[in-house]
Protein backbone atom coordinates (compact mmCIF):
# COMPACT_ATOMS: atom_id res chain seq x y z
CA UNK A 1 0.00 0.00 0.00
CA UNK A 2 1.04 3.26 -0.81
CA UNK A 3 0.20 6.46 1.33
CA UNK A 4 0.50 10.28 0.36
CA UNK A 5 0.78 12.39 3.37
CA UNK A 6 -0.35 16.08 2.63
CA UNK A 7 1.71 18.57 5.35
CA UNK A 8 5.25 19.85 6.61
CA UNK A 9 4.44 19.56 10.32
CA UNK A 10 5.42 17.44 13.09
CA UNK A 11 1.84 16.17 12.70
CA UNK A 12 2.70 14.46 9.55
CA UNK A 13 5.84 13.06 10.63
CA UNK A 14 4.67 11.46 13.46
CA UNK A 15 1.75 9.78 10.95
CA UNK A 16 4.58 8.78 8.43
CA UNK A 17 6.53 7.16 11.06
CA UNK A 18 3.14 5.35 12.29
CA UNK A 19 2.42 4.45 9.18
CA UNK A 20 5.93 2.86 8.03
CA UNK A 21 5.70 0.83 11.41
CA UNK A 22 3.25 -1.64 9.21
CA UNK A 23 3.96 -4.12 6.47
CA UNK A 24 1.08 -3.21 4.65
CA UNK A 25 2.85 0.50 3.80
CA UNK A 26 5.32 0.13 1.20
CA UNK A 27 5.95 3.76 0.70
CA UNK A 28 4.88 6.97 2.31
CA UNK A 29 5.00 10.32 0.08
CA UNK A 30 5.33 13.41 1.91
CA UNK A 31 4.26 16.68 -0.12
CA UNK A 32 6.04 18.81 0.60
CA UNK A 33 7.01 16.92 3.98
CA UNK A 34 10.10 18.67 6.10
CA UNK A 35 14.10 17.42 7.59
CA UNK A 36 12.33 14.58 9.50
CA UNK A 37 9.86 12.60 7.01
CA UNK A 38 13.29 12.79 4.01
CA UNK A 39 15.21 10.78 6.61
CA UNK A 40 12.65 7.77 7.30
CA UNK A 41 13.32 4.72 5.40
CA UNK A 42 10.65 4.27 2.49
CA UNK A 43 9.35 7.70 2.92
CA UNK A 44 9.87 10.16 -0.04
CA UNK A 45 9.52 14.36 -0.22
CA UNK A 46 7.87 15.80 -3.22
CA UNK A 47 8.58 19.68 -4.23
CA UNK A 48 4.39 19.75 -4.08
CA UNK A 49 2.99 22.44 -1.90
CA UNK A 50 -0.23 21.80 0.34
CA UNK A 51 -2.40 23.94 -2.05
CA UNK A 52 -1.04 22.46 -4.82
CA UNK A 53 -4.06 19.96 -5.88
CA UNK A 54 -3.26 19.67 -9.38
CA UNK A 55 0.55 18.41 -8.44
CA UNK A 56 -0.66 16.24 -6.12
CA UNK A 57 -3.60 14.46 -7.94
CA UNK A 58 -1.06 14.08 -10.96
CA UNK A 59 1.01 12.31 -8.48
CA UNK A 60 -1.31 10.10 -6.75
CA UNK A 61 -2.76 9.14 -10.52
CA UNK A 62 0.81 8.13 -11.60
CA UNK A 63 2.19 6.53 -8.42
CA UNK A 64 -1.31 4.45 -8.05
CA UNK A 65 -1.39 6.03 -4.63
CA UNK A 66 -3.94 4.43 -2.72
CA UNK A 67 -4.48 6.50 0.41
CA UNK A 68 -4.03 10.47 0.49
CA UNK A 69 -4.05 11.38 4.04
CA UNK A 70 -4.18 15.59 4.23
CA UNK A 71 -2.68 17.14 7.58
CA UNK A 72 -3.12 20.97 7.62
CA UNK A 73 -6.90 22.32 7.97
CA UNK A 74 -5.92 24.97 5.31
CA UNK A 75 -5.96 22.64 2.75
CA UNK A 76 -8.90 20.45 3.66
CA UNK A 77 -11.02 23.72 3.74
CA UNK A 78 -9.89 24.84 0.60
CA UNK A 79 -11.60 22.12 -0.56
CA UNK A 80 -8.81 19.06 -1.47
CA UNK A 81 -11.00 16.47 -0.52
CA UNK A 82 -13.16 17.18 -3.39
CA UNK A 83 -10.62 17.72 -6.25
CA UNK A 84 -8.92 14.67 -5.49
CA UNK A 85 -12.35 12.69 -5.14
CA UNK A 86 -13.37 14.30 -8.73
CA UNK A 87 -9.72 12.47 -9.94
CA UNK A 88 -10.44 9.09 -8.42
CA UNK A 89 -8.18 9.57 -5.95
CA UNK A 90 -9.40 8.23 -2.21
CA UNK A 91 -8.65 10.73 0.84
CA UNK A 92 -8.67 10.30 4.20
CA UNK A 93 -10.32 14.14 5.28
CA UNK A 94 -13.17 15.87 4.99
CA UNK A 95 -14.68 17.68 2.03
CA UNK A 96 -14.74 21.73 2.04
CA UNK A 97 -17.99 21.35 3.00
CA UNK A 98 -16.97 19.11 6.67
CA UNK A 99 -14.04 21.08 6.65
CA UNK A 100 -16.15 24.87 7.67
CA UNK A 101 -16.32 23.17 11.17
CA UNK A 102 -12.55 24.67 11.62
CA UNK A 103 -12.76 27.07 8.80
CA UNK A 104 -15.88 29.35 10.37
CA UNK A 105 -16.36 29.73 14.16
CA UNK A 106 -19.41 30.98 13.47
CA UNK A 107 -20.47 28.41 10.97
CA UNK A 108 -19.61 25.61 13.93
CA UNK A 109 -20.95 27.27 16.64
CA UNK A 110 -24.56 27.70 15.00
CA UNK A 111 -23.96 23.90 13.89
CA UNK A 112 -23.05 23.61 18.07
CA UNK A 113 -26.66 25.20 19.15
CA UNK A 114 -28.61 23.35 16.52
CA UNK A 115 -27.45 19.68 17.77
CA UNK A 116 -27.92 20.89 21.49
CA UNK A 117 -23.97 20.24 22.09
CA UNK A 118 -22.75 21.75 25.18
CA UNK A 119 -20.79 24.73 24.40
CA UNK A 120 -19.94 28.69 25.40
CA UNK A 121 -22.60 31.69 25.10
CA UNK A 122 -21.46 33.98 21.95
CA UNK A 123 -22.14 36.22 19.37
CA UNK A 124 -21.16 36.91 15.99
CA UNK A 125 -20.21 40.46 14.76
CA UNK A 126 -19.44 41.63 11.46
CA UNK A 127 -19.71 45.29 13.03
CA UNK A 128 -16.59 46.69 15.09
CA UNK A 129 -18.90 49.22 16.90
CA UNK A 130 -21.77 46.60 17.49
CA UNK A 131 -18.58 43.77 18.72
CA UNK A 132 -16.96 46.70 20.87
CA UNK A 133 -20.33 47.46 22.58
CA UNK A 134 -21.10 43.95 23.26
CA UNK A 135 -17.65 43.41 24.94
CA UNK A 136 -18.86 46.56 27.15
CA UNK A 137 -21.98 45.11 28.00
CA UNK A 138 -20.57 41.47 28.72
CA UNK A 139 -17.75 42.76 30.55
CA UNK A 140 -14.55 40.85 31.33
CA UNK A 141 -12.84 38.40 31.22
CA UNK A 142 -14.23 37.76 27.89
CA UNK A 143 -12.82 35.72 24.45
CA UNK A 144 -12.58 37.07 21.12
CA UNK A 145 -11.98 35.46 18.47
CA UNK A 146 -11.20 35.65 14.80
CA UNK A 147 -13.92 33.45 12.55
CA UNK A 148 -11.67 32.11 10.27
CA UNK A 149 -8.35 29.99 10.21
CA UNK A 150 -5.49 31.75 12.15
CA UNK A 151 -3.31 29.25 12.30
CA UNK A 152 -4.07 28.57 16.31
CA UNK A 153 -3.53 31.63 17.05
CA UNK A 154 -6.97 34.00 16.78
CA UNK A 155 -7.88 33.55 19.92
CA UNK A 156 -7.71 36.38 22.27
CA UNK A 157 -8.43 35.36 26.09
CA UNK A 158 -8.73 38.95 27.11
CA UNK A 159 -8.85 39.91 30.87
CA UNK A 160 -9.93 43.29 30.42
CA UNK A 161 -12.43 45.61 28.51
CA UNK A 162 -9.91 47.40 26.77
CA UNK A 163 -8.21 44.23 26.24
CA UNK A 164 -10.87 42.62 24.25
CA UNK A 165 -11.82 46.09 22.70
CA UNK A 166 -8.46 46.42 21.41
CA UNK A 167 -8.46 42.41 20.05
CA UNK A 168 -12.09 43.13 18.31
CA UNK A 169 -10.45 46.08 16.31
CA UNK A 170 -7.17 44.30 15.09
CA UNK A 171 -8.71 41.06 13.95
CA UNK A 172 -11.56 43.90 11.96
CA UNK A 173 -8.50 45.77 10.63
CA UNK A 174 -6.51 42.44 9.20
CA UNK A 175 -4.25 41.30 11.75
CA UNK A 176 -5.49 37.69 11.06
CA UNK A 177 -6.06 38.38 7.10
CA UNK A 178 -9.12 37.15 5.80
CA UNK A 179 -10.31 34.94 9.30
CA UNK A 180 -11.27 38.63 10.70
CA UNK A 181 -14.11 38.98 8.23
CA UNK A 182 -16.45 38.06 11.25
CA UNK A 183 -15.49 38.34 15.25
CA UNK A 184 -16.80 35.65 17.28
CA UNK A 185 -17.07 36.58 21.19
CA UNK A 186 -17.57 34.26 23.64
CA UNK A 187 -18.28 33.95 27.52
CA UNK A 188 -15.00 32.92 29.57
CA UNK A 189 -14.97 29.23 30.51
CA UNK A 190 -13.25 28.36 33.49
CA UNK A 191 -11.16 25.01 33.77
CA UNK A 192 -8.89 22.53 31.97
CA UNK A 193 -8.40 22.35 28.56
CA UNK A 194 -8.39 18.70 26.74
CA UNK A 195 -8.54 17.57 23.26
CA UNK A 196 -10.53 14.75 22.09
CA UNK A 197 -9.61 12.90 18.55
CA UNK A 198 -12.00 11.15 16.46
CA UNK A 199 -12.42 8.93 13.95
CA UNK A 200 -15.07 9.09 11.95
CA UNK A 201 -16.53 7.38 8.33
CA UNK A 202 -19.98 9.65 8.18
CA UNK A 203 -21.84 7.17 9.99
CA UNK A 204 -20.09 6.17 13.07
CA UNK A 205 -17.52 8.00 15.34
CA UNK A 206 -14.52 6.74 17.50
CA UNK A 207 -12.71 8.81 19.95
CA UNK A 208 -8.63 8.18 20.49
CA UNK A 209 -7.44 9.12 23.59
CA UNK A 210 -7.53 12.29 24.95
CA UNK A 211 -4.77 14.57 25.62
CA UNK A 212 -3.62 17.82 27.06
CA UNK A 213 -2.23 20.38 24.99
CA UNK A 214 -0.06 23.10 25.93
CA UNK A 215 -1.01 26.40 23.93
CA UNK A 216 0.29 29.49 25.90
CA UNK A 217 4.14 30.20 24.94
CA UNK A 218 5.00 30.63 29.08
CA UNK A 219 5.59 28.69 31.65
CA UNK A 220 2.41 28.61 33.88
CA UNK A 221 0.17 29.17 30.85
CA UNK A 222 1.12 32.64 30.66
CA UNK A 223 1.72 34.85 27.44
CA UNK A 224 0.12 34.19 24.19
CA UNK A 225 -1.51 31.67 22.51
CA UNK A 226 0.58 29.54 20.05
CA UNK A 227 -0.23 26.25 17.78
CA UNK A 228 1.12 24.41 20.93
CA UNK A 229 4.46 23.87 23.18
CA UNK A 230 3.62 20.52 23.93
CA UNK A 231 1.44 17.52 25.33
CA UNK A 232 0.49 14.31 27.08
CA UNK A 233 -1.63 11.50 26.28
CA UNK A 234 -3.85 9.48 27.97
CA UNK A 235 -5.63 13.35 30.13
CA UNK A 236 -6.45 11.95 33.47
CA UNK A 237 -9.09 14.40 33.61
CA UNK A 238 -11.10 13.19 31.09
CA UNK A 239 -12.86 10.11 33.34
CA UNK A 240 -14.41 7.45 31.53
CA UNK A 241 -17.61 8.69 32.60
CA UNK A 242 -16.36 11.96 30.74
CA UNK A 243 -15.83 10.49 27.93
CA UNK A 244 -19.27 8.39 27.23
CA UNK A 245 -20.76 12.10 27.58
CA UNK A 246 -18.27 13.15 25.42
CA UNK A 247 -19.91 10.27 22.85
CA UNK A 248 -23.46 11.05 23.29
CA UNK A 249 -23.43 14.60 24.11
CA UNK A 250 -20.75 15.82 21.34
CA UNK A 251 -19.36 13.48 19.06
CA UNK A 252 -22.98 11.45 17.96
CA UNK A 253 -25.22 14.43 17.60
CA UNK A 254 -22.49 16.19 15.51
CA UNK A 255 -22.24 13.98 13.31
CA UNK A 256 -25.95 13.21 13.08
CA UNK A 257 -26.56 17.26 12.65
CA UNK A 258 -23.92 16.90 9.40
CA UNK A 259 -25.83 14.07 8.29
CA UNK A 260 -28.90 15.73 8.19
CA UNK A 261 -27.28 18.83 6.27
CA UNK A 262 -25.79 16.65 3.46
CA UNK A 263 -22.50 16.51 4.92
CA UNK A 264 -20.68 12.62 4.53
CA UNK A 265 -17.94 13.92 6.92
CA UNK A 266 -14.89 11.10 6.72
CA UNK A 267 -11.42 11.83 8.39
CA UNK A 268 -11.14 13.30 11.69
CA UNK A 269 -13.05 15.47 14.18
CA UNK A 270 -11.38 16.87 16.81
CA UNK A 271 -13.51 18.62 19.87
CA UNK A 272 -11.59 21.09 21.80
CA UNK A 273 -13.40 21.11 25.95
CA UNK A 274 -12.91 22.71 28.52
CA UNK A 275 -13.61 21.16 31.91
CA UNK A 276 -15.04 22.65 34.90
CA UNK A 277 -13.63 22.14 38.10
CA UNK A 278 -16.20 20.13 38.72
CA UNK A 279 -16.32 18.11 36.11
CA UNK A 280 -18.64 18.92 33.40
CA UNK A 281 -17.65 20.16 30.26
CA UNK A 282 -18.36 22.54 27.07
CA UNK A 283 -17.08 22.29 23.92
CA UNK A 284 -14.68 25.16 23.07
CA UNK A 285 -13.96 24.39 19.47
CA UNK A 286 -13.65 21.78 16.60
CA UNK A 287 -11.11 21.31 13.90
CA UNK A 288 -11.24 18.99 10.87
CA UNK A 289 -7.77 17.37 11.35
CA UNK A 290 -5.28 15.39 13.46
CA UNK A 291 -4.20 17.70 16.12
CA UNK A 292 -0.55 19.37 16.37
CA UNK A 293 1.08 18.68 18.78
CA UNK A 294 -1.52 16.07 20.39
CA UNK A 295 -0.77 13.84 17.18
CA UNK A 296 2.75 12.95 18.80
CA UNK A 297 1.62 11.70 21.92
CA UNK A 298 -1.43 9.58 20.40
CA UNK A 299 -0.12 8.19 17.90
CA UNK A 300 2.86 6.32 19.81
CA UNK A 301 0.21 4.94 22.24
CA UNK A 302 -1.75 3.33 19.54
CA UNK A 303 -1.65 0.07 18.53
CA UNK A 304 -4.05 -1.10 15.67
CA UNK A 305 -2.43 -0.44 12.56
CA UNK A 306 -3.21 3.73 11.57
CA UNK A 307 -3.65 2.44 7.96
CA UNK A 308 -6.54 0.10 8.93
CA UNK A 309 -8.51 2.57 10.80
CA UNK A 310 -8.33 5.17 7.81
CA UNK A 311 -9.07 3.04 5.15
CA UNK A 312 -12.26 1.77 7.60
CA UNK A 313 -13.56 5.76 7.62
CA UNK A 314 -12.73 5.92 3.91
CA UNK A 315 -15.08 3.38 2.79
CA UNK A 316 -17.96 4.16 5.61
CA UNK A 317 -17.12 0.40 7.63
CA UNK A 318 -15.77 1.65 10.98
CA UNK A 319 -18.60 0.31 12.77
CA UNK A 320 -17.30 -3.35 11.36
CA UNK A 321 -13.85 -2.59 12.92
CA UNK A 322 -12.67 -4.35 16.61
CA UNK A 323 -12.47 -1.84 19.47
CA UNK A 324 -9.48 0.27 19.15
CA UNK A 325 -6.81 -0.92 21.17
CA UNK A 326 -3.84 0.68 23.16
CA UNK A 327 -0.55 0.00 24.43
CA UNK A 328 -0.24 0.68 28.33
CA UNK A 329 1.42 3.85 30.05
CA UNK A 330 1.81 7.63 28.86
CA UNK A 331 3.33 10.13 25.97
CA UNK A 332 4.29 13.32 26.63
CA UNK A 333 5.83 15.89 24.22
CA UNK A 334 7.82 19.06 24.57
CA UNK A 335 8.07 21.84 21.57
CA UNK A 336 11.75 23.38 20.97
CA UNK A 337 10.50 26.86 19.35
CA UNK A 338 12.36 29.35 17.39
CA UNK A 339 13.15 32.66 19.50
CA UNK A 340 10.72 35.21 18.99
CA UNK A 341 7.81 32.26 18.08
CA UNK A 342 4.68 33.17 18.25
CA UNK A 343 6.38 36.49 16.46
CA UNK A 344 8.93 36.95 14.64
CA UNK A 345 11.80 34.39 14.56
CA UNK A 346 14.68 33.39 12.54
CA UNK A 347 15.30 30.16 10.32
CA UNK A 348 18.01 28.04 9.01
CA UNK A 349 20.09 27.90 12.55
CA UNK A 350 21.56 24.35 12.85
CA UNK A 351 20.38 21.27 14.54
CA UNK A 352 22.55 19.33 16.31
CA UNK A 353 22.08 16.35 19.28
CA UNK A 354 18.67 14.43 17.67
CA UNK A 355 21.10 11.35 17.29
CA UNK A 356 21.90 11.76 20.91
CA UNK A 357 18.09 12.30 22.10
CA UNK A 358 17.22 9.29 20.06
CA UNK A 359 19.86 7.10 21.79
CA UNK A 360 18.04 7.70 25.20
CA UNK A 361 14.89 6.20 23.73
CA UNK A 362 12.92 9.53 22.97
CA UNK A 363 10.83 9.76 19.51
CA UNK A 364 12.33 13.04 17.74
CA UNK A 365 9.22 14.36 15.48
CA UNK A 366 10.19 17.25 12.94
CA UNK A 367 7.92 20.09 12.73
CA UNK A 368 9.80 23.36 11.38
CA UNK A 369 12.96 21.59 10.19
CA UNK A 370 14.73 21.54 6.51
CA UNK A 371 17.71 18.81 5.39
CA UNK A 372 20.19 20.29 3.05
CA UNK A 373 24.17 19.73 3.53
CA UNK A 374 22.66 20.28 7.27
CA UNK A 375 19.76 20.02 9.24
CA UNK A 376 18.23 23.93 9.77
CA UNK A 377 15.33 24.99 11.43
CA UNK A 378 12.56 26.10 8.94
CA UNK A 379 9.52 26.98 11.40
CA UNK A 380 8.61 28.51 14.88
CA UNK A 381 7.92 25.24 16.48
CA UNK A 382 11.10 23.44 15.44
CA UNK A 383 10.81 19.76 16.71
CA UNK A 384 8.48 17.55 19.14
CA UNK A 385 10.62 15.76 21.17
CA UNK A 386 8.22 12.63 22.67
CA UNK A 387 8.83 10.39 25.69
CA UNK A 388 6.79 7.27 26.57
CA UNK A 389 6.68 5.27 29.90
CA UNK A 390 5.08 3.29 31.77
CA UNK A 391 3.56 6.15 33.47
CA UNK A 392 3.69 10.27 32.91
CA UNK A 393 6.84 10.36 35.24
CA UNK A 394 8.75 8.06 32.95
CA UNK A 395 7.19 9.71 29.65
CA UNK A 396 8.14 13.29 30.98
CA UNK A 397 11.24 12.27 32.18
CA UNK A 398 12.62 10.58 28.66
CA UNK A 399 11.37 13.63 26.78
CA UNK A 400 13.52 16.38 29.03
CA UNK A 401 16.37 14.01 29.05
CA UNK A 402 16.47 14.19 25.41
CA UNK A 403 15.74 18.11 24.84
CA UNK A 404 18.72 18.29 27.07
CA UNK A 405 20.72 16.63 23.91
CA UNK A 406 19.36 18.95 21.60
CA UNK A 407 20.43 22.64 20.38
CA UNK A 408 19.96 25.58 18.00
CA UNK A 409 20.82 29.07 17.96
CA UNK A 410 17.36 30.63 20.26
CA UNK A 411 16.04 27.27 20.97
CA UNK A 412 12.95 27.88 23.59
CA UNK A 413 10.90 25.31 25.36
CA UNK A 414 8.64 25.59 28.37
CA UNK A 415 10.07 23.15 31.20
CA UNK A 416 6.88 22.60 33.04
CA UNK A 417 4.85 20.07 30.53
CA UNK A 418 2.80 18.50 32.54
CA UNK A 419 2.48 20.46 35.12
CA UNK A 420 -0.98 20.05 35.73
CA UNK A 421 -1.39 16.11 36.26
CA UNK A 422 -1.97 15.93 40.13
CA UNK A 423 -0.34 12.84 40.38
CA UNK A 424 2.49 11.55 38.28
CA UNK A 425 2.92 8.08 38.27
Amino acid sequence: MKVLIVGNGGREHAIAWKLLQSKQIEKVFCAPGNGGTVSLENCQNLSSEVNDFESISQFARAEAINLVVVGPEVPLANGITDYLHAQGVMVFGPTRAGAQIEASKAWAKALMQEAGIPTAKAAVFTDVAAAKSYVKSQGAPIVVKADGLAAGKGVIVAETVEKAQAAVEAIFQGQFGSAGKFVVIEEFLTGQEVSVLALCDGITIRPLLPAQDHKRIGEGDTGENTGGMGAYAPAPIATPTLMAQVQTQVFDRAVATLRAKGIDYRGVLYAGLMISPEGEFKVLEFNCRFGDPETQVILPLLETPLEELMLACVQQRLAEMPPIAWKSGAAATVVAASGGYPGVYEKSKVITGIDSALALGAVVFHAGTKLGQQLVTDGGRVLNITGVGENFEQALAQAYAAVECIQFEGMYYRRDIGHRLKKIG
